[in-house]
């Protein structure tokens, strides 16, 4: 490299220099007819970007990081921080810089033809060369660079082809954006081909009443425009007319060169079909350049979708109808390959969304991966397209740093120009957490102009006054602002424009507590329309426990239950050796790495229930359609009526007619029996048909409705003359246990417990540490023992009283705890004992089937569930609190012949069975160390805190805590 004008220009220390020798950004389709160049690359890994190349090579992977292909340059996670201590724009000198090289044969039909390469992704400044020779430069980890090679590539002659790609830059400082540093080639490479005359770019624009306007832009890279040419389109067999054409012999627009003309196509479709989430209808449209004989020079094929975007007062409107963003961030990620990911990964991450009752995506933060687009298109997602620009560790220096304006202008420029012809883009987003100055205005002022059919919305901007009008964002779109805060926002009369959030119910750990609260409040409050979810995804990179490596392209080791086959684990930050990291904040997404779905999916889904049980009445069941545009002609129902002993009836569900927004009243399908206690309803809603991102049959939702209530509870009469055995210590005696009832008032830590400050906290108090001293044990003549006893700890003396009375075939036990007035806000206060080995299954009357609790359990109906032991927990990438079930009226748990032990609580309870201890999972940081336990840990919880999502925005709300006082529960224990 020494000596060419790319190493004197050294682009990697220059913030004012964007690119060099780079085309400009088009929306023209050319993925037909291209050369791939994927595939093994010659490959070399330099320490810094001035070391010469040496004669040994290596291969890598294109696409793919090299930092998951084996070399010692190893992925590296940090949120805020930047991984070196240099200031912007300084790199630091030790600067992987990866050089790949092949040679390319240029197909001999390509003679005489422009010749284009096209870099998908590189990170994160890319040096393009042939044969030796400098062509270009070019930033932007996540937009594609394109070179054109005409002049230094020819058929019959193979050309060696060398990609740079130096990992950190001046451009670093603006990609701080919560996530693995890598650093390679992360999408595909190709080469593709155009006559000398052709389209340079094509911009759609499709209104919801049918009005089609095709403008496009025709260059000439032989010399001027030839005479005659002109453009044509077709909509699905329907002309399009062409309005004007521009060359330089007609131009009265000073615009218009000799190498450029414009010209613009129009139609107007009658009965057009309108694009949006509910029905993404799409239309095919062909534009041809041709010459003056009418022969064709190029063509651009296109999808088309007819739906309008506008804001009107503080509501955002699609197609004239208010709609909520139920959304997600996404990142392009996979456990394996990093930021590489193919078009069957984002086809299935789009399909699972779709199945949980998503609706919109914010690419966070980053343009993704062209495919999303199309694919979203397809499926129907409203899309935040946000630009590559984070400069969260440097944000108020970088903000109104003039050596990067042209940065910002161009990061946020070459996404609208690559992405604004799909539809399903309705939002353009100038970045995230970059404070706010100049070269953020300049940003919107060009997407602005350029783009006035959709609006602009930037956190950074709209955070300094919600109310404001005359800032870089159309919207409001705070940042884990609390609930509270944004209704009184809504009501307070100051409200100007939607309030939708960016980020809110960080998923990291067990968490996403208080959603129903938060939909019950935007469903409800005028000027809140939703927000999206703090992620997609868990970022583990899949580890090898015995080398600490990733596993890599084409590794093994990925199972399909969220944990990583034995010997491997997933990795976060900190486990590939970096002095500098965040640990497991990285793993805060609604899918585990390897896309199992995390228990607030199903929580998820009933919130975004597109037909709801509205209410219950004598005469019937009313039932309601939430949806914006579509009936409920592509669903079907049946009815499950569940008994709390144990009876089930089920029945066919017609659905009725309903325009979105209707209700109707249809009749009880079942005559409820008598007796049978308490009485759930349940509808069991799934596609009738196939659809394109679910086969027919797949459940939809499960709204529910209880019919009859339970009686109130009577504790078991007393067995005359039975006994109760306890020990010296006061402690039950039980065949089926092997650890007596003791008190907790401890869990796990979670991740929002730990980040929060309340896992810290407990420990300060004791919690985790309660010294226990029995006062009294008292014996009555009848069999019942009571026991008073007093748990010490730092903060407090805790006191306990158990009396357990024989009963038939078992043991009533009523408990209550006494906390002192200093602990304000514990985890939990219950009974916690752990059983014989060999009781495998747990079986349950109460909320399922998945994991739930107290402020995250709208999503779990009420009925008869069966789970194994050993699938109740959820594993967490950090190991923590997990496994629990909300509502518990009773439970077993069985062995194999049928013996074991059923419990049967006061009311409805929070119930943990496990294989860990609390102190299990404390112990460790990954789950590959966790030693399961032969028999159950059983969790019996009086009351159990909420989750919330303190890790990263609000706590649970004050509802869902747990004060001191006394506490009562009773619970009766029997042997099967």
């Amino acid at each position: 490299m020494t000596g060419d004008p790319l190493s004197a220009l050294r682009p990697w220390e220059a913030p004012e220099v964007t690119s060099w020798g780079r085309l400009p950004m088009n929306a023209v389709d050319r993925r037909s007819g291209a050369l791939p160049l994927d595939g093994d690359w010659r490959f070399q890994l330099l320490s810094t970007p001035d070391a010469p190349v040496g004669g040994s090579w290596s291969s890598a992977y294109v696409p793919g990081a090299w930092t998951t292909q084996g070399t010692d340059d190893l992925p590296q996670y940090t949120n805020v921080r930047m991984p070196f201590p240099e200031f912007p724009p300084h790199s630091p000198a030790a600067n992987p810089t990866g050089v790949y090289e092949r040679e390319v044969d240029v197909p001999a039909e390509w003679a005489g033809r422009r010749i284009v390469l096209q870099v998908g992704a590189a990170e994160s400044v890319l040096l393009v060369h042939v044969d030796g020779r400098p062509v270009g430069v070019s930033k932007d980890s996540h937009l594609a660079a394109e070179f054109d090679l005409t002049r230094l590539l020819a058929p019959g002659s193979p050309s060696t082809l060398r990609l740079t790609v130096v990992k950190w830059s001046d451009a670093s400082h603006i990609e701080d954006q919560d996530q693995w540093w890598h650093g390679g080639l992360t999408r595909s490479v190709l080469l593709y081909a155009t006559e000398a005359l052709h389209l340079a770019d094509v911009t759609v624009r499709a209104g919801r009443y049918g009005e089609l306007r095709v403008d496009c832009r025709v260059r000439d890279t032989g010399g001027a425009l030839p005479e005659g040419w002109y453009v044509s389109g077709e909509l699905e067999g329907r002309l399009l007319t062409q309005d004007t054409g521009f060359d330089r012999a007609n131009a009265e627009d000073d615009r218009v060169s000799d190498f450029l003309g414009e010209a613009r196509l129009t139609a107007t479709v009658p009965d057009v079909r309108t694009w949006n989430a509910e029905t993404p209808e799409l239309y095919g449209l062909s534009v041809r350049l041709h010459r003056a004989d009418g022969t064709v020079a190029d063509t651009s094929r296109h999808r088309v979708g007819f739906r309008d975007v506008e804001i009107v007062g503080r509501d955002l409107l699609v197609n004239g109808e208010r709609i909520f963003v139920r959304g997600v961030n996404r990142h392009d990620f996979h456990p394996l390959t990093g930021r590489t990911v193919t078009y069957e990964d984002m086809r299935a991450d789009l399909v699972l969304l779709k199945r949980f009752g998503f609706n919109a995506i914010r690419t966070s933060h980053y343009p993704n991966d062209p495919s999303v687009y199309d694919l979203a298109d397809e499926l129907g997602f409203y899309v935040v397209d946000e630009a590559t620009v984070e400069s969260h560790d440097h944000a108020h220096e970088i903000a109104d740093d003039p050596r990067y304006l042209n940065a910002f202008v161009d990061r946020v420029s070459r996404m609208a120009l690559r992405d604004k012809n799909h539809p399903c883009v309705i939002i353009w987003s100038l970045g995230n957490e970059s404070d706010y100055g100049a070269n953020h205005d300049a940003a919107a002022g060009w997407l602005r102009r350029h783009d006035p059919t959709r609006p602009v919305q930037y956190e950074g901007a709209a955070k300094l006054d919600w109310a404001a009008t005359d800032d870089a964002s159309d919207l409001a779109c705070p940042m884990y602002a609390s609930l509270e805060e944004c209704v009184e926002h809504a009501l307070s009369g100051r409200q100007t424009r939607p309030l939708i959030w960016c980020e809110y119910s960080h998923a990291m750990g067990n968490s996403n507590g208080t959603l129903a609260d938060h939909w019950a409040a935007i469903e409800s409050t005028p000027g809140l329309q939703g927000g999206f979810i703090w992620e997609f995804w868990d970022h583990g990179i899949l580890q090898r426990v015995s080398d600490g490596r990733p596993v890599g392209r084409g590794g093994v080791g990925l199972h399909d239950n969220g944990v990583a086959a034995p010997g491997h684990r997933w990795a976060y930050g900190g486990d590939f050796g970096e002095p500098i990291h965040d640990g497991a904040f990285i793993a805060d997404g609604v899918v585990f790495p390897d896309r199992t779905p995390k228990p607030v999916m199903y929580e998820h889904r009933e919130l975004a229930a597109p037909v709801r049980i509205e209410c219950f009445r004598h005469e019937g069941i009313v039932l309601g359609n939430h949806q914006h545009f579509r009936g409920l002609d592509w669903l079907s129902g049946e009815w499950e009526l569940s008994l709390a002993d144990g009876g089930r009836l089920t029945a066919p569900a017609e659905l009725p007619d309903l325009c979105p927004g209707q209700t109707a009243a249809v009749p009880l399908p079942f005559e409820l029996p008598e007796g049978g206690g308490e009485a759930w309803l349940t509808l069991r809603v799934t596609t009738a048909r196939d659809e394109p991102w679910a086969p027919r049959g797949t459940v939809v939702c499960l709204p529910q409705v209880r019919l009859r209530a339970a009686a109130p509870a009577r504790p078991p009469l007393p067995v005359p003359r039975g006994r109760v055995e306890v020990d010296t210590d006061g402690l039950l005696v039980h065949p089926l246990l092997t650890a007596a009832p003791a008190l907790s008032l401890w869990r796990a830590p979670t991740d929002n417990d730990e980040l929060g400050g309340m896992g810290p906290r407990w420990r300060a108090w004791g919690l985790d540490a309660l010294v226990r001293k029995v006062t009294d044990v008292r014996h009555r003549a009848d069999g019942r023992v009571t026991v008073h006893a007093e748990h010490a700890a730092e903060a407090g003396v805790v006191r306990h009283v158990q009396v357990f009375t024989p009963v038939e075939g078992g043991i009533h036990i009523e408990e209550s705890a006494e906390l002192p007035d200093a602990f304000t806000d514990v985890a939990r206060v219950g009974s916690v004992f752990e059983t014989i080995a060999g009781l495998d299954l747990m079986e349950w009357y109460g909320q399922g089937p998945w994991e739930s609790y107290p402020d995250r359990a709208f999503g779990a109906p009420v009925g008869h569930h069966s789970v194994p032991v050993d699938e109740l927990f959820t594993p967490y990438l950090r190991p923590q609190e997990s496994g629990g079930r909300h509502g518990v009226r009773h439970f077993t748990l069985s062995a194999p012949d049928a013996t074991g032990l059923t419990v049967v609580l006061d009311e409805p309870r929070q119930v943990g069975v496990t294989r860990y201890r609390a102190g299990d999972l404390t112990a460790v940081a990954h789950h590959d160390e966790l030693v399961p336990r032969a028999g159950c840990v059983v969790h019996i919880d009086a009351a159990h805190r909420g989750l919330g999502t303190a890790s990263c925005g609000p706590d649970t709300s004050p509802s869902y805590l747990v004060s001191p006082g006394v506490h009562r529960w009773s619970w009766t224990l029997r042997a099967l």
